[in-house]
């Protein structure tokens, strides 16, 4: 009979009896000396097919991708069938103005409060600075962009002082830092009138509250008291990761020569709408050589760490937005995501990372720009500082509008009772084995509190569900993000540029090369069946909840330092959760709700229907009230706002 398995449609899938079958990545794990002998022999072509042929057949990708007969069509890209539209949402047009979304955005957002750590409370808990808290204190006059523009730049240059070095931004100009700071300043000074000469009730959160000659409380707007800001983006720091165009910078995809084969001559779209609403783009953050690593280690410009702990790994690809937002630096940055490169290093550093669904943000001036898998998407300390730069950055390109046909996008509204009445009717998907599949029990045990304190508070229902074939889902995920990866490189590898590549990125692309076109088609085939099953999930909860991560910030071998290092099994563990939203486009986000007996934190994963962006942001608002009470200051962090 042969090696040859074949599949039963999808749709006849005996749910009953699927079964979870734990995943152990087969692979050997190298660094140093030891790295570099690997590569020169994944780069021989003859033993390079019996090197790779032993892996594949180790982990069973050779059983799946070439001894199975798949009955489902191939499917290149996600393709959604029509949803239902989302409860209690305010909706917006893609074709609005970025400040317009944004003010929208704003307008659902619970009244601002200022914060009592400016009351110089020394038993306030230890908390982010939100972007409404730079808008009330520029337009209040306790600072200003230019003011907060010298406090960044000069740790920046202290960091790069420090042993070891913090290598956050790969490309930074002070000067043009100063540059957009004043001219956020002005726009803050423009129309100023002393507070005594003008009070007006407005919408509450745009707004600060001060007290009339009667003593009585009225909302004035901020917008007529402290200068014309663009939007409450308007003087708020961003990194953008070195794979997203930001003019003038150059876009290396932290390589040392991607930027001598591809010139930067505009903004990418999602960062001219950021600066379209006033944002002062510091830079390109730091990241895993062409996004191809979970960890963040690169060799060329040094290994972003661990705000946490500078022994760890920050994970990756988007290592340096993660880092730079954790450390306090900036408000928010960019990242891509094309297999959990967004989730995983905002996990691993204790912030919130947010996921799109495919297609909702438009990705041209990135350099995955032609990817079925990978979106750009906002890193913040807070879910509402995450909503506010997505509605910034939101609005799908013209031609994903004519083959997608998203639904609009739209964002939670709603007094406290009806968002606790929406909260209490949403089903959450657990699915416990592969919940509990995590290198420490601590991961799993944090995710369940957090489930745990949002029945209790908000009545949400937990149903246990099932999720059919993970390790195929793993496989034609691998299989896309790697075919992808290989094709825009190989020109470049094919013009001489291979040798100027970290080790473990030739090491992937050795192992990219040993898939065949009949691999591709496989993969997209599986694409399917997976994009079938979760569907079907959704037919029966709202939301899937996993960890974010199998395990919390893995350790830099200081081996690894220079040369780089491939480690499968730490890859697995970091990427154990997040391949269904990359291969299918569903959206997801992470956040932060405790931390490991080492002080590492631990982030719970909401995985929501295509397009449901506004679903998944009210619940993580919910999960982030419940879980971060006591947030821990991290041991890197720098206070650039400094209000006295």
């Amino acid at each position: 009979m042969g090696n040859k398995r074949v599949l039963s449609p999808a749709k006849d899938l005996d749910w009953s009896a699927v079964k979870y079958e734990p995943e152990a990545v087969h692979a050997p794990h190298f660094t140093g000396f030891m790295l570099k002998f690997f590569v020169m022999l994944a780069e021989m072509p003859l033993v390079s097919s019996l090197i790779f042929s032993l892996i594949k057949k180790q982990n069973r990708v050779t059983q799946l991708l070439r001894n199975t007969s798949i009955p489902e069509p191939p499917m290149f890209r996600p393709e959604f069938p029509p949803q239902d539209p989302e409860p209690r949402v305010v909706v917006v047009a893609e074709d609005s103005r970025p400040e317009d979304r944004v003010s929208v955005a704003l307008d659902c957002l619970p009244p601002y409060a200022a914060p009592s750590s400016w009351t110089h409370d020394a038993d306030a808990p230890f908390r982010y600075w939100k972007i409404r808290d730079y808008s009330y204190a520029y337009r209040s006059k306790l600072a200003s962009p230019t003011i907060v523009a010298e406090h960044f730049i000069s740790n920046i240059e202290e960091l790069r002082k420090t042993k070891p070095e913090m290598p956050y931004l790969i490309s930074f100009d002070a000067e043009d830092v100063r540059k957009q700071a004043a001219a956020s300043t002005q726009r803050f000074e423009e129309g100023t009138f002393p507070l005594s000469d003008v009070i007006i009730q407005v919408r509450i959160s745009d707004v600060f509250v001060c007290p009339t000659s009667d003593n009585e409380e009225l909302a004035c707007c901020s917008s007529v008291l402290a200068g014309n800001p663009i939007s409450v983006l308007d003087g708020i720091f961003m990194a953008i990761k070195d794979d997203i165009d930001c003019f003038p910078h150059p876009s290396k995809g932290a390589s040392t020569f991607y930027h001598e084969v591809r010139e930067v001559h505009k903004d990418a779209v999602s960062v001219s709408r950021l600066r379209q609403c006033g944002a002062i783009l510091v830079g390109k953050a730091n990241m895993h050589e062409f996004g191809l690593g979970t960890t963040g280690n690169n060799p060329h410009y040094g290994t972003t760490r661990n705000p946490h702990a500078e022994d760890r790994y920050t994970g990756g690809s988007s290592s340096g937005p993660a880092a730079i937002v954790a450390s306090g630096l900036c408000s928010a940055a960019l990242g891509t995501d094309g297999g959990g490169s967004v989730r995983i290093p905002s996990s691993l550093c204790g912030v919130v990372g947010f996921k799109t669904t495919y297609g909702r943000t438009d990705i041209a001036g990135a350099l995955c720009d032609s990817g079925t898998v990978e979106i750009i998407g906002p890193i913040a300390s807070t879910v509402e500082d995450v909503m506010l730069v997505y509605a910034a950055i939101l609005g799908a390109s013209p031609s994903d509008r004519y083959s997608l046909k998203p639904g609009p996008p739209c964002f939670p509204n709603g007094a406290p009772q009806e968002n606790s009445s929406i909260l209490g009717s949403l089903r959450l998907g657990k699915y416990t084995e592969w919940f509990n599949d995590v290198f420490s029990s601590e991961i799993s045990e944090k995710c369940e509190d957090a489930l745990n304190l949002i029945t209790k508070f908000h009545g949400c229902e937990v149903k246990e569900i099932v999720v059919p074939e993970l390790h195929p889902m793993q496989v034609a995920h691998m299989v896309s993000i790697g075919s992808e990866s290989l094709a825009s490189l190989t020109p470049d590898c094919e013009d001489g540029k291979l040798t100027r590549l970290a080790y473990d990125t030739r090491t992937n692309l050795a192992l990219f090369r040993s898939f065949s076109a009949s691999d591709y088609v496989a993969a997209q085939c599986i694409r399917r069946r997976i994009m079938h099953y979760h569907m079907e999930i959704f037919k029966k909860v709202d939301v899937i909840v996993t960890p974010t991560t199998g395990m919390t910030a893995p350790k830099i071998p200081p081996s690894a330092l220079k040369d780089g290092e491939t480690n499968l099994q730490v890859t697995g563990s970091l990427m154990r959760f997040i391949m269904a939203p990359n291969l299918l486009g569903l959206p997801a986000i992470t956040i932060p709700i405790g931390y490991d007996k080492e002080g590492l934190p631990i982030g719970l994963q909401l995985i929501g229907r295509p397009w449901a962006e506004a679903t998944l942001l009210r619940l993580a608002s919910a999960v982030e009230e419940l879980c971060t009470k006591s947030k821990k200051r991290p041991a890197a962090f720098y206070d650039i706002l400094k209000v006295e």
